[in-house]
């Protein structure tokens, strides 16, 4: 295999895995759909892969660095750091009216996989630790109570659940109004 035939090889299987893991859950899908989605060789598969949980946690590391990226990107944009915060909701508000949108991809892996998989439960683990110190780098910036972080991120994450279950976008908004009333009650001199 010449090196650009693995790169190509492997950015389609991923592309087929997480658009199949997302929508139809990791369990739901076998190799076979990958091969399929991908159009790759199933030989081609297995030299990439060897394992189904090897695909999985690289859809999971890559999607994660994804996610993280266009919600610091959306979060950037936004001048004042107390309102940083609050664009959190607001790109979550986004994300959940993506065509596709099935909530959280780590939520949905651990609750398929989380007691039998300590690769998917770990990778939960990881993009929520990572997503909670984003969050407190937010708060800090801010100057605000780092108290207030995990109030934050119970509201986000309360929002991915919710808003994946319900297949709407209200949690979002509902969430950022809590978010907002914290951010100022917290506020010095508040």
């Amino acid at each position: 295999m010449a090196p650009l035939d693995i790169d190509v090889a492997r950015s389609r299987l991923l592309d087929a895995a997480e658009g199949l893991f997302y929508a139809r859950g990791i369990q739901a899908v076998g190799m076979d759909d990958i091969r399929t989605g991908s159009g790759v060789s199933l030989k081609r598969l297995y030299a990439l892969y060897p394992a189904k949980e090897q695909l999985v946690e690289a859809y999971l590391r890559r999607r994660d660095v994804r996610w993280r990226g266009r919600l610091a990107a959306h979060v950037e944009a936004v001048d004042g750091p107390r309102e940083r915060i609050l664009a959190v909701f607001d790109w979550l508000g986004e994300w959940f009216r993506e065509p596709g949108f099935r909530g959280c991809a780590w939520i949905n892996g651990y609750g398929e996989l989380g007691t039998t998989s300590e690769v998917v439960a770990r990778l939960a683990r990881e993009h929520k630790l990572a997503f909670a110190a984003y969050l407190e780098d937010l708060v800090r910036a801010a100057g605000l109570p780092e108290t207030l972080a995990p109030q934050v991120l119970l509201l986000a994450e309360g929002a991915m659940v919710t808003a994946g279950i319900l297949g709407t976008d209200a949690p979002a908004a509902q969430a950022r109004s809590a978010a907002a009333v914290l951010v100022s009650s917290a506020a010095p001199g508040a």
